[in-house]
């Protein structure tokens, strides 16, 4: 499971609905090999279902895409990256930099897969269907994150300072794939120079 929400994934157990075994191995599947790599034969085989029950719950891929950044929103966004950084900071400061904490197990484990919101976002050439619309509405909640830690911290323009630390998490990220073992440690230094300029001690 990718972006570190392996325990956040729910359990399957015998009662799980059609819906809820296609949407588990649409994600599995999106979150290891992207959405354009994946079709829809994989997710059916992989859920063990038939055909007519994914387009009953699902009309379309573009619709099963959509879920699935819904998920990853759920596991990856909320339960894994914002639960966790809260869980080791007290203050805004520390909670920004714990972020890299996190990002830094994240990238050294083994599932490390990279975003799925970047990846959803570079993968999609309908400029102006729904699926880049919520890779944009994902990525943009992220950051809506980073603006409430902004504005707990007393930082004036919030939105821009949440813009910047988000380059710092999305350029981390690409470091890592890139192969850079120490690139959380190297965002995290720059986030500190970042809140020392403006203030942000604790």
């Amino acid at each position: 499971m990718a972006d570190g929400a392996t325990d956040r994934r729910p359990e399957q157990a015998a009662g799980d609905s059609g819906r809820e075994r296609i949407l588990r191995a649409a994600y599995e599947e999106f979150s290891r090999s992207g959405v354009k790599a994946v079709g829809v034969d994989s997710v059916i085989a992989k859920a063990g279902v038939a055909k007519m029950t994914l387009y009953r719950n699902f009309p379309s891929k573009d619709d099963l895409v959509l879920a699935f950044l819904e998920r990853r929103e759920e596991t990856w966004t909320y339960a894994w990256l914002a639960a966790a950084a809260t869980e080791r900071g007290t203050t805004p400061r520390e909670r920004l930099l714990a972020i890299f904490d996190v990002f830094g197990e994240w990238f050294a484990s083994a599932e490390f897969e990279g975003c799925s919101f970047i990846r959803v976002l570079l993968e999609t050439t309908d400029t102006g269907g729904p699926v880049l619309a919520a890779s944009v509405r994902h990525l943009e909640n992220i950051r809506a994150f980073l603006r409430g830690l902004a504005e707990e911290a007393g930082v004036d323009d919030t939105d821009a300072f949440a813009r910047t630390w988000h380059i710092l998490m999305k350029g981390s990220i690409i470091a890592a794939l890139e192969g850079d073992t120490v690139a959380a440690s190297r965002s995290q230094e720059l986030g500190r120079l970042l809140l020392d300029s403006h203030g942000i001690t604790t």
